[in-house]
Protein backbone atom coordinates (compact mmCIF):
# COMPACT_ATOMS: atom_id res chain seq x y z
CA UNK A 1 0.00 0.00 0.00
CA UNK A 2 1.21 3.13 -0.99
CA UNK A 3 1.04 5.81 1.55
CA UNK A 4 2.87 8.89 0.51
CA UNK A 5 3.16 9.75 -3.29
CA UNK A 6 5.91 12.42 -4.23
CA UNK A 7 5.73 14.36 -6.70
CA UNK A 8 8.17 16.79 -8.61
CA UNK A 9 7.90 18.74 -11.50
CA UNK A 10 11.59 19.15 -13.20
CA UNK A 11 13.07 21.07 -16.18
CA UNK A 12 16.51 21.37 -17.10
CA UNK A 13 17.49 20.35 -13.15
CA UNK A 14 20.94 18.72 -14.40
CA UNK A 15 22.87 20.68 -11.67
CA UNK A 16 20.53 19.71 -8.72
CA UNK A 17 18.60 16.46 -9.28
CA UNK A 18 20.77 14.05 -8.21
CA UNK A 19 21.00 15.66 -5.04
CA UNK A 20 17.24 16.02 -4.28
CA UNK A 21 17.01 12.30 -5.45
CA UNK A 22 20.03 10.93 -2.95
CA UNK A 23 17.83 12.95 -0.18
CA UNK A 24 14.93 11.55 -1.15
CA UNK A 25 16.97 7.79 -1.01
CA UNK A 26 18.43 8.90 2.46
CA UNK A 27 14.41 9.25 4.17
CA UNK A 28 13.63 7.12 7.27
CA UNK A 29 9.96 6.53 5.65
CA UNK A 30 9.40 3.09 4.27
CA UNK A 31 10.15 2.36 0.66
CA UNK A 32 7.53 -0.16 0.50
CA UNK A 33 4.79 2.65 1.07
CA UNK A 34 6.25 5.40 -0.93
CA UNK A 35 6.51 6.37 -4.41
CA UNK A 36 8.48 9.21 -6.23
CA UNK A 37 7.01 10.71 -9.36
CA UNK A 38 9.04 13.08 -11.76
CA UNK A 39 7.35 15.24 -13.87
CA UNK A 40 9.74 16.70 -16.65
CA UNK A 41 8.21 19.31 -19.25
CA UNK A 42 11.08 17.95 -22.15
CA UNK A 43 13.96 19.00 -20.44
CA UNK A 44 16.85 19.94 -23.26
CA UNK A 45 20.08 19.36 -20.48
CA UNK A 46 20.79 15.47 -18.61
CA UNK A 47 18.25 15.67 -16.32
CA UNK A 48 16.74 12.88 -18.33
CA UNK A 49 19.70 10.88 -18.02
CA UNK A 50 20.17 10.93 -14.51
CA UNK A 51 16.29 10.23 -13.58
CA UNK A 52 16.47 7.66 -15.82
CA UNK A 53 19.78 5.72 -14.30
CA UNK A 54 17.63 5.71 -10.89
CA UNK A 55 14.75 4.90 -12.45
CA UNK A 56 16.21 1.58 -13.86
CA UNK A 57 17.74 0.64 -10.27
CA UNK A 58 14.35 1.40 -7.91
CA UNK A 59 10.80 0.74 -9.30
CA UNK A 60 9.77 3.01 -6.64
CA UNK A 61 10.83 6.04 -8.60
CA UNK A 62 8.67 6.84 -11.98
CA UNK A 63 9.51 9.09 -14.74
CA UNK A 64 5.92 11.46 -16.54
CA UNK A 65 5.87 14.15 -19.17
CA UNK A 66 3.93 17.45 -19.20
CA UNK A 67 3.31 19.30 -22.73
CA UNK A 68 2.49 22.39 -21.25
CA UNK A 69 6.14 22.53 -19.62
CA UNK A 70 4.07 24.74 -16.57
CA UNK A 71 4.30 23.73 -12.98
CA UNK A 72 0.74 23.63 -12.15
CA UNK A 73 -0.01 21.13 -14.97
CA UNK A 74 2.67 18.96 -14.12
CA UNK A 75 1.65 18.62 -10.60
CA UNK A 76 -1.86 17.88 -12.07
CA UNK A 77 -0.49 15.20 -13.87
CA UNK A 78 1.48 13.95 -11.14
CA UNK A 79 -1.49 13.96 -8.27
CA UNK A 80 -3.97 12.32 -11.18
CA UNK A 81 -1.01 9.47 -11.76
CA UNK A 82 -0.37 9.14 -7.96
CA UNK A 83 -2.15 6.18 -5.61
CA UNK A 84 -0.94 7.62 -2.33
CA UNK A 85 -2.88 8.63 0.49
CA UNK A 86 -1.06 11.66 1.01
CA UNK A 87 0.61 14.06 -1.64
CA UNK A 88 4.37 15.70 -1.07
CA UNK A 89 4.74 18.10 -3.56
CA UNK A 90 8.80 18.92 -3.44
CA UNK A 91 11.07 20.95 -5.91
CA UNK A 92 14.40 19.92 -7.50
CA UNK A 93 16.04 23.17 -6.17
CA UNK A 94 16.03 21.18 -2.96
CA UNK A 95 17.44 18.54 -0.46
CA UNK A 96 15.73 17.08 2.34
CA UNK A 97 16.21 15.86 5.66
CA UNK A 98 16.26 12.15 6.30
CA UNK A 99 12.74 12.43 8.36
CA UNK A 100 11.67 14.98 6.29
CA UNK A 101 8.78 12.89 4.91
CA UNK A 102 8.20 10.42 8.11
CA UNK A 103 8.00 14.36 9.76
CA UNK A 104 5.29 15.45 7.39
CA UNK A 105 3.29 12.08 7.83
CA UNK A 106 3.20 12.53 11.72
CA UNK A 107 2.49 15.54 12.29
CA UNK A 108 -0.61 15.43 9.25
CA UNK A 109 -2.31 12.96 11.38
CA UNK A 110 -1.75 14.47 14.67
CA UNK A 111 -3.02 17.88 13.47
CA UNK A 112 -5.67 16.78 10.91
CA UNK A 113 -4.00 18.81 8.40
CA UNK A 114 -4.92 19.52 5.09
CA UNK A 115 -1.83 20.91 4.05
CA UNK A 116 1.51 20.63 5.86
CA UNK A 117 4.71 22.30 5.25
CA UNK A 118 8.46 23.47 7.01
CA UNK A 119 10.67 26.21 6.82
CA UNK A 120 13.35 27.53 4.25
CA UNK A 121 16.99 27.40 5.12
CA UNK A 122 17.83 29.32 2.12
CA UNK A 123 21.96 28.40 0.50
CA UNK A 124 23.90 29.96 -1.94
CA UNK A 125 23.82 27.62 -4.73
CA UNK A 126 27.50 27.58 -5.32
CA UNK A 127 30.26 29.80 -3.94
CA UNK A 128 30.43 32.86 -5.30
CA UNK A 129 29.90 36.21 -3.49
CA UNK A 130 26.42 36.51 -5.45
CA UNK A 131 25.13 33.81 -4.43
CA UNK A 132 25.64 34.04 -0.73
CA UNK A 133 23.71 37.30 -0.93
CA UNK A 134 20.93 36.25 -2.82
CA UNK A 135 20.47 33.51 -0.28
CA UNK A 136 20.74 36.00 2.39
CA UNK A 137 18.05 38.82 0.79
CA UNK A 138 15.99 35.16 0.35
CA UNK A 139 16.05 34.87 4.07
CA UNK A 140 15.61 38.28 5.36
CA UNK A 141 12.59 40.55 6.37
CA UNK A 142 13.78 43.41 4.53
CA UNK A 143 13.77 41.44 1.24
CA UNK A 144 11.00 39.38 2.06
CA UNK A 145 8.70 40.75 4.36
CA UNK A 146 6.88 37.85 7.18
CA UNK A 147 7.25 35.22 4.33
CA UNK A 148 7.16 32.38 7.44
CA UNK A 149 8.72 29.88 5.69
CA UNK A 150 11.14 32.20 4.27
CA UNK A 151 12.01 34.17 7.49
CA UNK A 152 11.79 30.88 9.97
CA UNK A 153 9.15 30.92 13.50
CA UNK A 154 9.64 28.91 16.63
CA UNK A 155 6.43 27.02 16.89
CA UNK A 156 4.03 25.32 14.73
CA UNK A 157 1.29 27.73 13.42
CA UNK A 158 -1.48 27.83 11.26
CA UNK A 159 -0.50 30.11 8.07
CA UNK A 160 -2.16 30.58 4.58
CA UNK A 161 0.56 29.02 2.34
CA UNK A 162 3.42 26.93 3.17
CA UNK A 163 6.31 25.85 0.22
CA UNK A 164 5.54 22.47 -2.11
CA UNK A 165 3.21 21.06 1.02
CA UNK A 166 2.22 17.84 2.16
CA UNK A 167 -1.77 17.39 1.17
CA UNK A 168 -4.43 14.78 1.64
CA UNK A 169 -5.37 13.29 -1.01
CA UNK A 170 -9.46 13.81 -0.20
CA UNK A 171 -8.84 17.95 -0.17
CA UNK A 172 -7.99 17.31 -4.28
CA UNK A 173 -11.31 15.46 -4.14
CA UNK A 174 -13.20 18.52 -2.46
CA UNK A 175 -12.17 21.45 -3.80
CA UNK A 176 -10.10 20.38 -7.50
CA UNK A 177 -6.66 20.21 -9.09
CA UNK A 178 -4.39 23.40 -9.11
CA UNK A 179 -5.66 26.00 -11.29
CA UNK A 180 -3.41 25.91 -14.96
CA UNK A 181 -3.69 29.16 -15.80
CA UNK A 182 -1.67 30.58 -13.16
CA UNK A 183 1.88 29.69 -14.31
CA UNK A 184 3.44 31.00 -11.30
CA UNK A 185 1.75 31.40 -7.87
CA UNK A 186 -1.06 28.51 -8.24
CA UNK A 187 0.10 27.17 -4.23
CA UNK A 188 -1.21 30.41 -2.93
CA UNK A 189 -4.28 30.03 -4.89
CA UNK A 190 -4.71 26.57 -3.82
CA UNK A 191 -3.72 27.14 -0.60
CA UNK A 192 -6.49 29.95 0.23
CA UNK A 193 -9.39 27.47 -1.96
CA UNK A 194 -8.15 24.90 1.33
CA UNK A 195 -8.91 27.90 3.48
CA UNK A 196 -12.21 29.11 2.16
CA UNK A 197 -13.04 25.37 2.32
CA UNK A 198 -13.04 24.52 5.96
CA UNK A 199 -9.14 23.31 5.72
CA UNK A 200 -6.54 23.55 7.83
CA UNK A 201 -2.70 24.89 6.99
CA UNK A 202 0.13 24.06 9.28
CA UNK A 203 3.85 25.17 9.18
CA UNK A 204 6.59 23.79 11.33
CA UNK A 205 9.70 25.07 12.18
CA UNK A 206 10.45 21.32 13.08
CA UNK A 207 10.75 20.28 9.02
CA UNK A 208 13.91 22.18 7.42
CA UNK A 209 13.99 22.45 3.64
CA UNK A 210 17.34 22.78 2.64
CA UNK A 211 16.15 25.77 -0.65
CA UNK A 212 19.23 26.41 -3.17
CA UNK A 213 17.73 29.68 -5.22
CA UNK A 214 18.50 31.33 -8.60
CA UNK A 215 22.02 31.72 -9.35
CA UNK A 216 21.70 35.29 -10.70
CA UNK A 217 20.82 38.50 -10.01
CA UNK A 218 19.08 38.28 -13.33
CA UNK A 219 17.28 35.14 -12.71
CA UNK A 220 16.24 36.48 -9.17
CA UNK A 221 14.69 39.30 -10.85
CA UNK A 222 12.56 37.46 -13.35
CA UNK A 223 11.44 35.01 -11.21
CA UNK A 224 10.18 37.58 -8.77
CA UNK A 225 8.61 39.56 -11.88
CA UNK A 226 6.48 36.27 -12.58
CA UNK A 227 5.53 36.02 -8.80
CA UNK A 228 3.90 39.65 -9.00
CA UNK A 229 2.81 39.61 -12.48
CA UNK A 230 0.35 36.74 -11.44
CA UNK A 231 -0.58 37.73 -7.94
CA UNK A 232 -3.19 40.00 -9.25
CA UNK A 233 -4.58 37.12 -11.56
CA UNK A 234 -4.76 34.97 -7.93
CA UNK A 235 -6.13 37.88 -6.54
CA UNK A 236 -8.59 38.18 -9.16
CA UNK A 237 -9.80 34.33 -9.03
CA UNK A 238 -10.22 34.37 -5.56
CA UNK A 239 -11.95 37.99 -5.44
CA UNK A 240 -9.62 39.46 -2.65
CA UNK A 241 -6.05 40.53 -1.92
CA UNK A 242 -4.40 37.16 -0.21
CA UNK A 243 -2.02 39.66 1.78
CA UNK A 244 -1.36 43.22 2.26
CA UNK A 245 2.30 42.60 1.96
CA UNK A 246 2.09 41.86 -0.86
CA UNK A 247 0.91 45.30 -1.95
CA UNK A 248 4.17 46.99 -0.73
CA UNK A 249 6.44 46.21 -3.61
CA UNK A 250 3.88 47.65 -6.71
CA UNK A 251 3.17 50.71 -4.32
CA UNK A 252 6.79 51.22 -4.12
CA UNK A 253 7.25 51.03 -7.86
CA UNK A 254 4.37 53.45 -8.14
CA UNK A 255 5.61 55.87 -5.92
CA UNK A 256 9.18 56.05 -7.72
CA UNK A 257 7.14 56.73 -11.19
CA UNK A 258 4.87 59.33 -9.78
CA UNK A 259 7.68 61.07 -7.70
CA UNK A 260 9.74 61.34 -10.76
CA UNK A 261 6.76 62.96 -12.18
CA UNK A 262 5.85 65.38 -9.50
CA UNK A 263 9.30 66.09 -8.99
CA UNK A 264 9.39 68.10 -12.35
CA UNK A 265 6.80 69.89 -11.17
CA UNK A 266 7.50 71.70 -8.10
CA UNK A 267 11.12 71.87 -6.03
CA UNK A 268 8.88 70.37 -2.40
CA UNK A 269 8.20 67.49 -4.69
CA UNK A 270 11.70 66.75 -5.57
CA UNK A 271 13.01 67.30 -2.58
CA UNK A 272 10.41 64.48 -1.03
CA UNK A 273 11.54 62.20 -3.92
CA UNK A 274 14.74 62.38 -3.20
CA UNK A 275 14.75 62.07 0.64
CA UNK A 276 12.36 59.05 0.27
CA UNK A 277 15.11 57.71 -1.81
CA UNK A 278 17.80 57.82 0.61
CA UNK A 279 15.55 56.96 3.66
CA UNK A 280 15.04 53.45 1.25
CA UNK A 281 18.92 52.87 0.34
CA UNK A 282 19.51 53.99 4.02
CA UNK A 283 17.58 51.32 5.36
CA UNK A 284 19.07 48.82 2.86
CA UNK A 285 22.49 50.12 4.05
CA UNK A 286 21.87 49.30 7.70
CA UNK A 287 20.67 45.60 6.53
CA UNK A 288 23.40 45.06 4.84
CA UNK A 289 25.80 46.29 8.04
CA UNK A 290 24.00 44.12 10.10
CA UNK A 291 24.34 41.31 7.83
CA UNK A 292 27.80 41.91 7.79
CA UNK A 293 28.33 42.18 11.52
CA UNK A 294 26.42 39.09 12.18
CA UNK A 295 28.31 36.87 9.61
CA UNK A 296 31.07 38.29 8.84
CA UNK A 297 30.52 37.91 4.98
CA UNK A 298 31.11 40.57 1.79
CA UNK A 299 27.50 41.48 1.45
CA UNK A 300 28.39 44.26 -1.28
CA UNK A 301 25.53 43.23 -3.48
CA UNK A 302 22.69 43.09 -0.82
CA UNK A 303 21.58 46.55 -1.30
CA UNK A 304 21.34 46.17 -5.26
CA UNK A 305 19.49 42.59 -4.84
CA UNK A 306 17.55 44.53 -2.57
CA UNK A 307 16.41 46.59 -4.99
CA UNK A 308 15.94 43.94 -7.86
CA UNK A 309 13.57 41.89 -6.06
CA UNK A 310 11.06 44.86 -5.00
CA UNK A 311 11.26 46.41 -8.40
CA UNK A 312 10.70 43.25 -10.29
CA UNK A 313 7.68 42.40 -7.91
CA UNK A 314 6.29 45.62 -7.87
CA UNK A 315 6.33 45.96 -11.68
CA UNK A 316 5.30 42.56 -12.57
CA UNK A 317 2.44 43.25 -9.95
CA UNK A 318 1.19 46.70 -11.35
CA UNK A 319 1.61 44.87 -15.35
CA UNK A 320 -0.43 42.04 -13.82
CA UNK A 321 -3.20 44.72 -12.99
CA UNK A 322 -3.14 46.02 -16.15
CA UNK A 323 -3.47 42.77 -18.00
CA UNK A 324 -6.22 41.74 -16.00
CA UNK A 325 -8.48 45.28 -16.64
CA UNK A 326 -7.25 45.18 -20.66
CA UNK A 327 -8.26 41.27 -20.95
CA UNK A 328 -4.66 40.33 -22.27
CA UNK A 329 -3.34 36.85 -21.46
CA UNK A 330 -0.48 35.88 -19.04
CA UNK A 331 2.35 34.52 -20.44
CA UNK A 332 6.05 33.66 -19.68
CA UNK A 333 8.53 31.94 -20.87
CA UNK A 334 9.29 28.75 -18.65
CA UNK A 335 13.42 27.85 -18.39
CA UNK A 336 15.63 27.48 -15.70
Amino acid sequence: MINISVICPILNEEKYIKGCIESLLKQDYPTGQLEIIFIDGYSSDNTLKIIQSYTKKYGFIKLLYNPAKHVPAALNIGIKNSSGEYIARIDAHSSYPSNYLSKLYSLSKKLDADNIGGIFNTKPCNSTTIADNIAYSLSSRFGMGNSYFRIGINNIKKVDTVPFGFFKRTIFDKIGLFDEDLIRNQDDEFNNRIIKHGGNIYLSPDIIIDYYPRDSIKKICSMFYQYGLFKPLVNFKLKKITSFRQLIPPIFVLGLILGLVLSFTSSIFLHLYIGCIFIYFFLTLLVTIKAHLKNKKNYIFLPLIFLCIHLSYGSGYLIGIMKIIFNKKFHVKNKR
